[in-house]
């Protein structure tokens, strides 16, 4: 066996190590260069919980994500506030259910280009909350939380805006039927781009908007690197119809679905490259998960929730569990976490590492999942409450879910069916949902009942801004 030998020079070497390791004790997220964290949030739109390789899909190439995967943290638990895009965009941004702000509706469930309503001013953001710690914050995307002047991100505690408004499949002015979706052009959809409050291409040219979404977020990240900053990054697509840029075009095995989310993935790549070659990867936590679950009617224009029941428009876990994956180099333990989580929480995660404070003013949804992400202990989720509109449909607790309304994904013209006693569901079991376990556990159905009674009581009648629609009367 070979001797190793020690210099003096090692020794004294390593015990300073040791002593300025006990003189300055970790700190989430200033261990890197003091400074306050950086925080970058991707979000798809309409992105199955099977979509990524790293997740299981076999003929989807997402190198990039399979690797922030390996290098950060995959959550195997973490859910959307809802399962359609603009309730679940309204709760992530502002840590609060959409029944607590109007957001969401049974009588539309989505915002259009002649809603009159959209997020209320009054509605503290995750960008709002940011700006008061000093940060720089920008909005690249889709936004769909209020297209009117009033509603837009530059409003909303965002320093800068560039994106479409609402969803990409919005504006139509041409094509027949469903085929318009499924052999789209760019002037079938007259989706305005904006640039903060202006629009500066109409129809965008979507064909181009993955790729110019990633590089807007790259510039920014260059031009703010020095100071504090946030980027909530929210890509159209893969929702209908599906565009792709021509250096993507027939390069999936999955098809043109396929093609989407690669570029989706190469940008994610593109950016974290940016991170370290600025030298700030150690200090910006980013973000990658989606709105809802895959939109299933559109079949292979749509993505798979792989094991999961359901999918876009339904309560059942393809629904609204997603694809989800934290990266942060030097400061997260890489590795899978199975803890309950949702973009519910990323309000309170982000503000506390920030040192914003947490509105005390209102109700709030969010938790802070610092002890699950630095493994100092369990995540502080242990529920969840699963609406479809502005009716509750169904509760997780633990690993347990009771489903009191049941309807399917849209697409479906079958009728909401309501169960007494509830059906209930051992997710750990049975993440497919498909074995009912109620008569076995009535102490979990009462458990979950009284959640539900807590729940109820927090919650106050608000304006539907949904269903507003521009000329309406007052």
């Amino acid at each position: 066996m070979k001797r190793l030998e020690y210099t003096r020079r090692d020794f004294l070497k390593a015990l300073s190590a040791c002593t300025a390791s006990m003189a300055l004790p970790w700190i989430p997220g200033h261990a890197a260069t003091g400074k306050p964290p950086n925080f970058i949030i991707i979000f798809c739109d309409d992105l199955g919980y099977g979509d990524l390789s790293t997740f299981g899909h076999p003929t989807i190439n997402t190198p990039n994500l399979d690797r922030m995967a390996q290098e950060g943290q995959k959550w195997t638990n973490f859910y959307a506030a809802a399962s359609v895009c603009t309730p679940s965009r309204a709760a992530l941004l502002t840590g609060r259910l959409p029944i607590r702000n109007g957001m969401c509706s049974d009588k539309r469930r989505v915002l259009f280009p002649d809603s009159a309503g959209g997020l209320p001013p009054s509605e503290i953001t995750i960008a709002k909350a940011l700006k008061t710690k000093g940060y720089t914050t920008t909005c690249i995307g889709k936004w769909h939380l209020g297209h009117l002047p009033r509603y837009l991100p530059t409003r909303h505690g965002f320093d800068s805006y560039y994106g479409i408004p609402y969803s990409n499949d919005m504006d139509r002015v041409a094509g027949e039927g469903r085929q318009a979706f499924f052999n789209p052009k760019i002037e079938y959809f007259n989706v305005p781009l904006m640039r903060d409050e202006k629009i500066i291409e109409r129809p965008a040219d979507q064909t181009t908007i993955t790729k110019r979404y990633a590089e807007e977020a790259i510039r920014f990240i260059k031009a703010n690197k020095r100071n504090p900053f946030f980027v909530y990054l929210a890509h159209n697509l893969p929702h209908v119809p599906l565009f792709v840029s021509k250096d993507f075009k027939d390069q999936s095995l999955r098809g043109l679905y396929g093609d989407v989310v690669e570029e989706i993935d190469w940008g994610v790549g593109r950016i974290l490259d940016t991170l370290r070659q600025e030298g700030v990867a150690e200090n910006t936590l980013v973000v990658f998960t989606s709105d809802n679950g895959p939109w299933l009617t559109f079949m292979q224009h749509g993505g798979s929730a792989g094991l999961l029941r359901g999918g876009k428009g339904a309560t059942y876990d393809g629904g609204m569990r997603e694809p989800t994956i934290f990266w942060w180099p030097g400061q997260i333990k890489p590795g899978i976490v199975t803890d309950l989580g949702s973009t519910l929480d990323l309000f309170a995660t982000i503000s506390h590492l920030a040192g914003a404070k947490i509105p005390r003013d209102r109700v709030m949804d969010s938790l802070d999942l610092e002890p699950a992400l630095f493994g100092t202990g369990p995540s502080p989720r242990q529920t969840m409450f699963f609406y479809r509109g502005a009716q509750l449909y169904a509760v997780r607790k633990g690993l347990y879910k009771a489903h009191f309304i049941t309807k399917p994904a849209y697409g479906s013209n079958l009728q909401e069916t309501r169960h007494d006693p509830p059906l209930l569901y051992n997710l750990g079991h049975d993440p497919s949902e498909q074995y009912d376990v109620a008569r076995d556990h009535p102490d979990m159905i009462a458990d979950i009942l009284r959640e539900v009674e807590r729940h109820r009581a927090t919650l106050t009648p608000v304006e539907d801004q949904l269903a507003k629609r521009i000329g309406d009367n007052p």
